[in-house]
């Protein structure tokens, strides 16, 4: 294979598709405009990624000199490092780059790929909307400089964003270009219609006429950058599109731009008439219009999602010797804070503590705790593992980070969306409709009335737009998530309100679900009527302040110590219980069959159907159980039964069958059968969701998030309810706040009748289009009246749903 450079006339460059202006490098037998776009070649080669060249035709972005020359190594700079840098720790980091190059399939595949290019990168993560990619990488053996000068050298040099305001900022540099565009055929199309008066007032005597043709030159000028630039990307998608054998549904609206240009042009060129470039201007100019609101409104959608969206977790903030529960949004940088056992990391910050060990699971993948140090930076994200950790909060709360881990593709559910596949259908069928409408316009009028041909298409292809049909989704849903938010029921994504609404089943834990924290209802009845002693109620109150399980709350809260002991070795066992060593102890508290393993029999207090029992063990020795009365929430017979009425309703506890016969006339039989199930471990309840599934079933798991996670992530919708702690689960699809558990029903209602707004919305669109297409097919609707009409359909469909959904919620009093 030789390598050399000739003149060249008209080649285009086989990576990135522009013309090689000056000079040809030929490689391969393949044309490149610069030496860059034939190192990203050669590289691409080296490693077996040729693929990225047959996704689309010259796919590449052209490696900028400046790019290639440009040195990174001050990114290895540990203050520089850290300002970038999502995550670290002695073997992994990750980072987010916004890549403003971004821009097809083909570039999507090559940034996902980039563990072939170096073996150091683990692996790398594409938003495409956001054009952002998330890179997992081993900084000893690639560092982040070198990461940078890797992207740089494929043309994928990212914006490096050193804080959130400078990355909003850039990140509004594609709505300028809108606006710029806007803007343009805006001018176009006021200048058009002023010098259009003379043919508007039809006058025709000698000035008259010549007004009209010297504006009609004058009107192509005005014209072309509107064709030029205005257009540029409707052209540039339509073209994309048919390169990969797609029709989009910028393919007709580009051939209508086209047609009424072209034939305008061709009417004041050959003074056979005054053309249409009036309606040419206006329908860019309305056609970007519409873009823009869309894009405003999409905007709008993904700022209140990731941004204003309140992730409902507090934290306990430590006053002096005495803590607090705070909201996250009021944590603050130097703040001292307590996260117990399975709590989330909520920011960035520094251990106060001798040792902690942190799952960084939900950031990396790997699920093997990590031991960190007194002193050491722990990452928003980790989760405590063992007994409580004191930190210091070194950066804000990111909440839109938060959000993120909390979509992670671990805890993604499989499930079809029957909507979300019907909408991608209608759109992919679509366009090719469209252009068989077209075509038949065309065979009619040309045989009947040839001067309305190009009227009658034009608007036939501008008329048609399925943008009201993909706008119904993620604005009934979105409005739906934001009024679910208000009413503190918070869902991990829009997809989550479809299989909501699709629910069929509802699967209630007990313990922390239908049950409350209270201060009064807990007794301790000792073995051998030897009561606690003062130092063993600090052992209990030092092991319970680390766990955050309902029980040991409410012991925690009656046993009211205001000092507590060292704890070492501290572990929760689901299903179990709780046990550490304290002054040389082993402390075990828990369920029976775990403390009394032996069948120990045990005195029993009258009343123990109303109770949950906790047992207590210190050093091997049985020392009594704790009574916890189970404090039913308010109103739940009333809504239970009216969720019986609409769906099917189980109970699964981990606790013995005592309660049996107060739980019965809340959940009833089941043709004879039980609907309750107690003595369930954490592995039971994922098997008896299975079991309904496999029924045929659509399930909702209903868990604190503690002892559930399992049938949480199994279930269709997972749900964790939330009191005053940071129990969060990941493996939850929604969290609902434990104050309003009484409007679950009429949240549940809520998400079906959003479910219909959808389909309403599907019927408002098709018959938009029926209607639009029967009066341009007839010949009866102008370019510009369609190019009106179209944003005025995306319009109507977004002010339906979210009104709709708006007095649907005031109805239901869910707002």
């Amino acid at each position: 294979m030789t390598l050399q450079t000739e003149r060249s006339v008209q080649q285009t460059c086989f990576h990135c598709g522009e013309v090689c202006d000056d000079a040809t490098i030929f490689h391969d037998e393949k044309p490149f405009c610069c030496q860059g776009c034939l190192l990203v070649y050669e590289l691409l080669t080296d490693n077996q990624l040729l693929n990225y060249y047959s996704l689309e035709n010259q796919p590449g972005m052209k490696a900028r000199e400046a790019d290639l020359h440009t040195g990174y190594a001050y990114l290895d700079d540990s203050a520089t490092r850290a300002k970038l840098i999502d995550f670290a720790d002695d073997h992994i980091s990750k980072v987010t780059f916004r890549i403003p190059q971004m821009h097809c399939s083909a570039c999507i595949w090559l940034l996902e790929n980039l563990n072939k290019l170096n073996p150091g990168i683990t692996r790398s993560r594409v938003q495409f909307l956001r054009k952002e990619v998330t890179i997992v990488f081993q900084h000893d053996r690639i560092s982040l400089g070198k990461l940078v000068e890797l992207l740089a050298r494929i043309g994928y040099a990212p914006e490096l964003q050193f804080d959130r305001l400078e990355a909003n900022t850039k990140s509004a540099s594609p709505q300028r270009s809108l606006y710029l565009k806007l803007g343009i055929a805006g001018f176009a199309f006021g200048n058009i219609m002023l010098f259009s008066f003379p043919e508007y007032l039809d006058i025709r005597d000698d000035l008259g006429l010549t007004l009209q043709s010297f504006f009609g030159y004058l009107n192509i000028l005005l014209s072309l950058p509107v064709l030029l630039y205005s257009s540029r990307d409707y052209f540039v998608s339509a073209w994309s599109a048919v390169r990969q054998g797609m029709l989009n549904i910028d393919f007709p609206i580009s051939l209508g731009i086209l047609a009424i240009f072209c034939r305008s042009t061709y009417e004041i060129l050959s003074a056979s008439g005054s053309g249409y470039l009036d309606s040419f201007a206006g329908l860019v100019f309305f056609l970007l219009l519409g873009k823009l609101f869309q894009q405003k409104s999409y905007d709008a959608l993904s700022f209140d999602r990731d941004y204003k969206s309140y992730f409902p977790i507090s934290v306990t903030k430590k006053v002096g010797q005495s803590q607090r529960i705070i909201s996250l949004s009021d944590l603050a940088i130097g703040d001292q804070i307590v996260v117990r056992n399975q709590e989330l990391v909520p920011a960035d910050a520094v251990l106060l503590s001798e040792q902690a060990f942190i799952d960084y699971s939900f950031v990396t993948g790997e699920s093997v705790p990590v031991r960190k140090r007194k002193g050491e930076l722990l990452f928003a994200g980790g989760r405590q593992v063992g007994q409580a950790i004191e930190m210091s909060v070194m950066k804000d709360v990111s909440q839109s980070y938060l959000t993120s881990l909390w979509n992670n593709d671990v805890f993604q559910k499989p499930a079809q969306n029957a909507l979300t596949n019907l909408a991608n259908t209608v759109a992919k069928y679509f366009t090719l409709a469209v252009l068989n409408i077209a075509l038949f316009t065309v065979l009619y009028w040309l045989f009947t009335e040839p001067g309305v041909v190009v009227s009658a298409v034009t608007a036939v292809l501008i008329i048609a737009c399925p943008c009201a049909l993909a706008l119904s989704i993620p604005f009934t849903f979105g409005n739906t998530l934001r009024i679910f938010g208000k009413s503190a029921f918070f869902l991990k994504n829009a997809d989550t309100v479809e299989r909501l609404a699709k629910i069929d089943t509802i699967v209630f834990d007990k313990t922390g679900t239908l049950t409350w924290q209270s201060k009064v209802g807990v007794t301790f009845q000792s073995a051998e009527h030897e009561p606690l002693s003062a130092t063993e109620k600090i052992m209990v109150g030092s092991l319970v302040r680390h766990s955050t399980h309902p029980l040991s709350y409410q012991i925690s809260r009656w046993l009211k110590l205001e000092k507590s002991t060292t704890v070492t070795d501290f572990a929760e066992l689901q299903g179990k219980g709780i046990m550490a060593e304290i002054h040389g102890q082993l402390v075990r508290l828990g369920a029976r069959r775990w403390i009394l393993a032996d069948g120990k029999l045990i005195e029993s207090d009258g009343d123990s159907a109303n109770h949950s029992q906790v047992f207590l063990e210190i050093a091997g020795r049985y020392r009594g159980h704790f009574n916890v009365a189970n404090n039913y929430r308010p109103h739940l017979q009333g809504l239970l039964a009216k969720l019986r009425s609409r769906y099917r309703v189980y109970l699964l506890s981990g606790d013995n069958d005592r309660e049996k016969g107060n739980l019965e006339p809340f959940f009833g039989k089941n043709n004879g059968t039980t609907r309750m199930h107690f003595n369930q471990s954490p592995e039971d309840k994922l098997m008896f969701v299975k079991k309904l599934q496999g029924e045929g079933n659509h399930v909702m798991m209903i868990g604190d998030g503690l002892n559930d996670a399992g049938a949480l992530k199994q279930s269709d919708v997972g749900v964790s309810i939330s009191e005053d702690v940071a129990s969060f689960s990941p493996a939850c699809d929604a969290i609902l706040d434990a104050r309003r558990f009484e409007q679950l029903g009429a949240l549940l209602h809520f998400s079906k009748l959003s479910y219909r707004v959808v389909l309403l919305s599907f019927g408002i669109s098709f018959l938009y289009n029926l209607i639009g297409l029967s009066f341009a097919v007839s010949g009866m609707l102008s370019p510009l009246f369609a190019a009106i009409l179209m944003p005025i359909s995306s319009i109507s469909v977004v002010a339906f749903a979210t009104i709709t959904t708006r007095l649907l919620a005031m109805k239901l009093r869910i707002n």
